[in-house]
């Protein structure tokens, strides 16, 4: 556990068009790269140097007659040999018997080439451009691009590669050129719909291989400047000027002195894409409110009140109107009613978001920004990190848009502020249960009740006029006992509707309770409780039981084999009662599979099984066959991941055997979709009786943490459940979670608190039972001494560790533990033994079949390796461990791997590829990893930078790297300092 384009050769299909010749074959041909033909898919003998020179001549003539002087001096210049002339027939002879006489003719003393137009790549590549260059004009950017890329695409390295004489080598140069001209086109398009930061890393490896190339520098400060790199911009810049007047004695060009001006100023315009005669794709509209009820009743006034306010949202300050109400009251169906029909002020789209504010865990802001922002059009690699930005930027991309949001459950008026838009012509409606007294200029609507009128109005609208005319009496008294609330009402008349053989005196009979009913219509969520007792007393036995257990777990929805689990029922019987549940509106359908409760609804189910319809030990029973199920099914997905690792030995027995997957891609999709669940689990599963079981749980499924996709999401979890061990007095529990909690802040790069947590567990009692905890307590301490530069620390645990995992015949283990020590010996100069130990730790791992760790002590290799000289070699393990992590969806080592290659590039001489790299890792590290590494990555490209002559924004990467480190309070900072302080003047 180690912590921390060029064109390829395509297939002849992919080459061009096929062309059908007289014989009724297919013929093609091919110099954008190798000089090759082929006949019906197969290639053709290409032959000598010479008789590709001819075939060139001969193709890039678009099909006109070439001399056989002409031919002569194309392929030998001023020094052709004395036998030229017979040369040439022979070549022609040969190409002929290839071709087809059809196809390579002789015309009056020369040689032509009769094919169709589109049988040759550089015309497909002209038509392609065409096209591309039509579909711009159109303000189709995005299909002008695609075209471009297909164009690019046909390249196959160097044009007419390795074929000799003048008239070779001009074309060449001037295909080159071309191909750049292609390029900087498909690259200002990508700037011009917003991909500057996946620019970014290509831009930077064309300007060190044509540093010249002012077009190309332009871009790259454009995409820099956008992707909230200004100073880096700037630097490239300076480069420019400094490497024009050192090799050309000139100055840049005036657009090139006119753009960083502008990047002085911050210019606003800059920082989107530029405006042109044609217009841009029109922006993401977004359209996300939910589907408007069609039996909607009455409000009529409240109807008007709110639409005359969003209709004159245009032109005046942003519209904030905020419903407010108890639970079941409407608040969602008028606003989303009133937002309908309220569209068409808002053309440029709606947004919506429930807030989940009635629940135990309201939407945090900077979550809901960063959906509506994708909603809007923004790429994940343009959303920051903080709220902050994130609100920042969402104001910014609504500013000049009329966008109606609809925030609908909120907890308070802090919930929403970040959420709301800043500008005219947009407005914002709110639903909560609390009055949002203290949110400025808000106009304030309370909901109450309906009316008695259009209470039975609405309850007449779902069960039918014919049945409610009949016993109008009894229809009044079933609208007055649900209290005339809109939930209640719907609810009640959906169940007497689907019962064809009831009558509404029947239905009003049974609300005649009066204790009961009055007792829950009292206020607040005992209104809706009431109202949700007609939907429940009208379930069979089954699902009863069903509706009542399955909300006791915690989660945003549960799967169907979960739900099994959890009712000890086998799965199709499940499906049949969560099915009847979905019919009874009780439970929603969240997709197929699986299932979820209205907030309110749950905890309603809560309360039914709290009542005392469950037993104590029934509940207890239910949850812990859920937390079965997710620990046998995640030690499950952990025995596939890691062949003959003994921690699935050592965990707690479970009473349910969990799912099996056969196919780790399938095992990883599972632990993956159910992340938000099984951690909710986790957390709910504090009680000492359930508590061991619970955090090993969070140990077998560490594949959450250290992928980064839902790491700060376990660190809670893991630190909710240490101090629960502590508050149980359970030392062995305690350990258990101190080692998860130190592998999510190792993950994280909270290096300090992982080792802490570490410590503890090896300071503490040894537990002979359980020996896992502290031999991988041993190995994160490891780890961590690496990072730390606390080298002989390191190797004394590690040692340690090796130890233990042999004691316990812990091969995988082992194995890590030998790779991290490889990383100890490299730092302390023993690279052949850091080397030896890598090896022997892919040698475990390979006869085990273990794939992602395997990649991981591939990783060390390739450090081990490139320390050592072994360039080649290491690119290689590198590659293959990238491979893996990329296809195990481990984000974290997937940069890092990228990280590494960029060091051995450097390494290599090879500062614009270690430029590339270390730019594609900084994109995926994006938000996880810790800035510690950020840091690390920041000093490499850096050092690539400068390699390529953009010595300015090397400046900025150290500096930027520096800042880290000092406010990590990291060792690295005094070599950073060093370095700086050696830059000369010029440079900085």
């Amino acid at each position: 556990m180690d912590r921390d384009h060029g064109p390829g050769v395509r297939v002849p299909e992919q080459r061009a068009p096929q062309q059908r010749s007289a014989h009724g074959a297919d013929l093609r041909f091919s110099v954008l790269g190798p000089v090759r033909s082929w006949l019906n898919g197969e290639a053709s003998p290409s032959g000598s140097p010479q008789q590709r020179a001819l075939l060139t001549a001969l193709l890039l003539r678009d099909g006109r007659t070439a001399t056989a002087a002409e031919l002569i001096d194309a392929i030998w210049g001023d020094e052709p040999p004395s036998q030229a002339l017979a040369t040439i027939r022979t070549y022609a002879s040969r190409l002929r018997k290839v071709l087809g006489q059809q196809t390579l003719v002789s015309d009056a003393g020369g040689y032509a080439i009769r094919a169709d137009r589109d049988a040759l790549d550089v015309n497909v590549v002209r038509d392609l451009a065409a096209e591309a260059e039509k579909a711009r004009a159109g303000g189709d950017r995005a299909q002008a691009r695609a075209l471009l890329g297909k164009a690019l695409g046909l390249w196959d390295g160097e044009a007419l590669a390795s074929v000799p004489g003048p008239y070779a080598e001009n074309q060449r140069t001037r295909l080159e050129e071309w191909r750049l001209q292609l390029t900087e086109t498909r690259l200002d398009l990508d700037l011009e719909v917003g991909s500057h930061a996946e620019a970014v890393s290509e831009l930077t490896a064309l300007t060190a291989a044509h540093p010249l190339r002012e077009r190309l520098r332009e871009l790259l400060m454009i995409a820099l400047y956008r992707s909230g790199r200004q100073a880096e911009a700037l630097a490239v810049y300076a480069d420019t000027r400094r490497l024009l007047a050192d090799e050309l004695g000139v100055d840049p060009r005036p657009e090139l002195s006119q753009l960083q001006q502008r990047i002085l100023q911050a210019d606003e315009e800059l920082a989107r894409p530029t405006d042109e005669p044609a217009p841009v794709p029109a922006p993401v509209r977004p359209a996300q409110l939910p589907a408007t009820v069609p039996d909607f009743t009455g409000r009529s006034s409240f109807v008007r009140e709110l639409g005359d306010r969003l209709a004159t949202a245009e032109g005046s300050v942003m519209a904030v109107s905020a419903l407010a109400g108890i639970g079941g009251v409407g608040k969602t169906t008028l606003a989303v009613h009133v937002a309908h029909q309220a569209r068409q002020h808002f053309p440029d789209g709606q947004l919506y978001v429930d807030l989940q504010g009635a629940g135990a865990r309201a939407a945090e802001p900077e979550t809901v920004l960063g959906a509506f922002l994708r909603a809007l059009g923004t790429a994940d690699s343009a959303i920051p990190d903080s709220m902050d930005e994130r609100a920042a930027l969402y104001r910014s991309t609504l500013d000049g848009r009329r966008i109606l949001v609809l925030l609908d459950n909120a907890h308070d008026a802090a919930q929403i502020r970040p959420l709301l838009p800043g500008t005219a012509g947009c407005a914002a409606l709110v639903t909560s249960r609390v009055r949002m007294v203290d949110l400025a200029g808000a106009h304030l609507v309370d909901l109450d009740v309906m009316s008695p009128e259009e209470a039975l109005q609405l309850f007449t609208r779902i069960v039918g006029e014919e049945r409610i005319n009949s016993e109008r009496e009894a229809a009044l008294d079933v609208v007055a006992a649900c209290g005339f609330l809109p939930l209640a009402i719907r609810i009640a008349a959906s169940r007497l509707a689907a019962r064809r053989t009831w009558t509404v005196s029947v239905l009003a009979a049974k609300l005649a309770d009066e204790r009961r009913r009055l007792d829950e219509l009292q206020a607040g969520d005992l209104a809706v409780k009431a109202t949700f007792e007609l939907g429940y007393g009208q379930l069979e036995p089954a699902q009863a039981r069903a509706f009542r257990l399955l909300g006791l777990a915690d989660g945003p929805d549960i799967s169907l084999a979960a739900a099994a689990a959890l009712l000890n029922l086998d799965v199709h019987v499940a499906e049949d009662l969560l099915e009847a549940l979905v019919d009874t509106s009780l439970v929603e359908s969240a997709a197929p599979g699986r299932y979820r409760y209205h907030d309110l609804v749950r905890l309603y189910a809560r309360s039914c099984a709290e009542r005392g319809e469950e037993p104590p030990e029934e509940r207890e029973s239910a949850l812990s066959r859920l937390l079965d199920f997710y620990l046998a099914t995640a030690a499950g997905v952990y025995a596939l991941e890691r062949p003959g690792d003994r921690l699935v030995d050592h965990l707690e027995p479970t009473g349910h055997t969990g799912l099996s997957f056969t196919d780790r891609h399938d095992a990883q999709d599972w632990l993956y979709s159910e992340a938000g669940p099984l951690l909710a689990c986790v957390r709910q599963s504090s009680d000492p009786k359930v508590l061991r079981r619970a955090i090993d749980l969070l140990w077998a499924a560490l594949d959450l943490a250290e992928s980064g996709a839902n790491s700060r999401q376990y660190e809670a979890a893991a630190s909710f459940m240490l101090s629960a061990a502590r508050s149980c007095g359970d030392l062995r529990a305690e350990r258990r979670a101190l080692v998860t909690l130190s592998n999510a802040h190792l993950g994280a790069g909270r290096f300090t608190q992982a080792d802490q947590e570490a410590l503890q567990v090896v300071e503490s009692s040894h537990d002979a039972h359980d020996p896992l905890t502290h031999c991988w307590a041993l190995n994160h301490l490891g780890v961590i001494a690496i990072y730390q530069s606390r080298h002989e620390d390191g190797e004394k645990y590690l040692t340690r560790a090796i130890e233990d995992f042999r004691i316990g015949e812990n091969l995988p283990g082992e194995a890590s533990a030998l790779c991290n020590l490889s990383r100890i010996h490299l730092a302390m100069g023993r690279t052949a033994s850091a080397v030896a130990l890598a090896r022997k730790g892919i040698e475990i791992y390979d006869s085990m079949g273990h794939s992602l760790r395997g990649a991981n002590a591939r990783y060390a290799l390739g450090i081990a390796l490139t320390r050592s000289g072994e360039l080649t070699e290491a690119t290689s393990s590198f590659l293959e461990a990238l491979e893996v992590f990329r296809d195990s969806r481990q984000r974290l080592w997937e940069g890092m791997t990228l990280f590494r290659l960029a060091e051995a590039d450097l390494a290599g001489d090879n500062a614009a590829q270690a430029a590339s790299k270390a730019e594609m890792a900084l994109t995926v590290l994006h938000g996880i990893g810790g800035e510690w590494r950020r840091g690390n990555v920041l000093t490499v490209l850096g050092y690539a930078l400068d390699g390529i002559g953009q010595s300015g924004r090397a400046l900025v990467c150290w500096r930027e790297a520096l800042a880290i480190y000092d406010d990590l309070g990291s060792d690295e900072a005094d070599g950073i300092r060093d370095l700086l302080s050696q830059v000369s003047p010029e440079r900085a």
